[in-house]
């Protein structure tokens, strides 16, 4: 008797411990797309002499990718002339989610994405307008809601006189891999 009640004060004395990964991630990253209604697309082909993305180390870098409206064409536009800063962080989030489509493909878990570490965003744009950061928003929150306080980042955003295909936004960015 002495021996069965001193196992179980054993079991009664060690506290409840979450297996590590659990405790690190409580909703996976495909449950908070799956519940925006989000469906990562296929890597895109390079349209030029470059690869889509690059592992070195623990570090995942990401070629840019430009703005696509839903039919797959270039999101073509000018901020500031064609195209307004809410229009423009449509595009820059539909960016987002192009580039964690190629992070999947990269890494085959976006779980295993550790850090969101720097996005460089070019925003095509007439040489008054002021909102770049603004349009970029629309990539960042994103990242935010979808991978939380690992999705905050460093980031540059700039305006250009033009970008490929004469699209609105181009992305690229830096990752690191647990």
């Amino acid at each position: 008797r002495k021996e069965s009640s001193a196992a179980s004060d054993v079991y009664k004395r060690q506290p409840l411990q979450r297996a590590p990964q659990l405790a690190r991630i409580s909703m996976s990253v495909y449950d908070k797309l799956e519940q925006l209604g989000i469906v990562l697309p296929p890597v895109a082909t390079p349209a030029a002499a470059y690869v889509p993305y690059v592992i070195s180390g623990q570090q995942i870098f990401v070629s840019g990718h430009i703005a696509k409206k839903p039919d797959g064409k270039p999101w073509v536009g000018q901020l500031g002339a064609a195209i307004d800063t809410a229009e423009g962080q449509q595009a820059a989030r539909a960016i987002a989610i192009d580039l964690m489509g190629t992070l999947h493909a990269a890494c085959g878990d976006l779980n295993r994405i550790k850090r969101i570490v720097k996005l460089c965003s070019l925003v095509n744009s007439t040489d008054s307008f002021t909102e770049q950061h603004l349009v970029t928003n629309g990539a960042s929150e994103l990242f935010g809601q979808i991978f939380g306080e690992r999705g905050a980042h460093a980031r540059s955003a700039y305006g250009v006189a033009q970008l490929p295909f004469g699209t609105c936004v181009e992305i690229d960015l830096v990752a690191e891999l647990d």
